[in-house]
């Protein structure tokens, strides 16, 4: 078993750039195997094999109008001077057949999604016939293949539909529906485990009371991994007892985990040790602001199974939600086959206030959005949640930033989809 001096009560020896912990999050963070489920569940996945269709859509000649199907080039010649009259032979709606042959001079009445009957090649609509007794009056020529939806029209046997690696939106999967494919092939959705550590944690819906505080952060990431496509398989609050942390950690079979708390340098602080004695640490500590002490490692899986991903997340709300926002949610979207980018709409817009920043540090700065302005509310306060909750934006400054003046256009991302 490896053995790493004990940093607890002394401070990060270093800190990981955030381009750094970028790269290898892109570099460990491969997309899952695909598996098999239901076409109807499928929207929001990602595809994992090319669609080629086996039938055509439609897989028959119908009408694309209500009106009166017959043989087109029976009524060249017809005018206002010359009007020609058609036999009414009977009548076809969705999901019915005329056997008959419709003979030229007759008509069948048809409804939209109806079948052409043999001896017919176009629909003349509704209301350019006037209905006369058990005929109808023609006074304009229909040219052959008017208002009929052809086979194969909307989609062609042996065409291909979808590409690997498709996002599937819902109408995706209704196309797929119509073809008939009952199952896809998608990426696996990535598992999650949270290990929410703390002596001080109540759970959520225990009232507060004393020097016990709620933990609020596993009922904020919840949504957010299911946000960025994973699976969560459990949550489990847990004591700052270094034994069963370490059992929670050897024995998950998440492809991810997630430990809130228990990440620094306190005392208190196994998540570290723990994740370098079991696996890999890679990154301990980062020049974030807040989030400095997110951590980042690997443990073999069960069976030989790969790498789980283990990220250490700090207790404090603000800073854990930057660091899952900023590392733990791209991971996930790209285990899924997803695009590594912030799901969160951006804009340029003016800074109203002057926005500080230390040199090698990446600050997460919370804004109002005012009249296309942007207003400054904090950029530290890892303990501070409501400061997200008055925010309408955030931005990252850049590490060899000094920070913005004000009036400056700046790139921002908007919390409200």
């Amino acid at each position: 078993m490896k053995s790493k001096a004990d940093i607890r009560m002394r401070g990060f020896l270093k800190r990981t750039p955030v381009k750094t912990l970028l790269a290898l999050i892109k570099e460990h963070s491969q997309s899952l195997s695909s598996e098999e489920i239901l076409t109807v569940e499928a929207s929001g996945r990602i595809l994992t094999q090319e669609i080629i269709s086996t039938v055509n859509v439609p897989n028959f000649d119908r009408s694309a109008m209500d009106g009166y199907a017959l043989h087109a080039e029976s009524t060249f010649g017809a005018s206002t001077y010359n009007p020609l009259m058609f036999s009414i032979v009977g009548q076809v709606t969705p999901g019915e057949s005329f056997e008959a042959e419709v003979k030229s001079g007759e008509a069948l009445s048809i409804m939209t999604g109806g079948p052409l009957p043999k001896g017919t090649n176009a629909v003349l609509m509704a209301e350019n016939a006037e209905l006369v007794g058990d005929q109808i009056q023609v006074i304009d020529a229909v040219s052959p293949g008017k208002h009929v939806g052809l086979i194969g029209e909307d989609i062609k046997k042996n065409q291909s539909i979808l590409k690997n690696g498709r996002f599937l939106r819902p109408q995706d999967i209704g196309v797929l529906a119509s073809i008939g494919l009952k199952s896809v092939k998608v990426v696996r959705k990535p598992e999650v485990e949270l290990l929410i550590t703390g002596n001080e944690l109540l759970k959520h819906g225990e009232q507060a009371g004393g020097v016990k505080i709620i933990d609020s952060n596993s009922v904020m990431l919840s949504p957010l991994i299911k946000r960025d496509g994973g699976l969560l398989k459990a949550v489990h609050h847990l004591p700052d007892d270094r034994d069963l942390l370490r059992k929670h950690l050897s024995e998950s079979s998440a492809d991810l985990i997630i430990v809130t708390g228990g990440t620094s340098v306190g005392i208190e602080d196994h998540g570290p040790i723990l994740l370098d004695e079991l696996g890999e640490l890679l990154v301990h500590g980062i020049t974030m602001r807040p989030a400095a002490p997110t951590g980042f490692g690997l443990i073999s899986g069960k069976s030989g199974g790969g790498a789980k991903k283990v990220f250490l997340l700090p207790g404090n709300p603000v800073s854990c939600l930057s660091a899952y926002d900023y590392f733990v949610g791209r991971t996930l979207r790209l285990m899924g086959g997803r695009s590594a980018e912030w799901p969160y709409r951006n804009k340029l817009v003016k800074l109203a206030t002057k926005i500080s920043s230390q040199i090698g540090r990446t600050e997460y700065v919370r804004l109002r959005i005012e009249n296309e302005r942007a207003f400054f509310i904090a950029a530290g306060g890892a303990s501070i949640l409501s400061s997200t909750t008055q925010a309408d934006a955030f931005l990252l400054t850049e590490e060899e930033s000094e920070g913005f003046a004000e009036g400056d256009e700046v790139r921002v991302w908007l919390y409200d989809e």
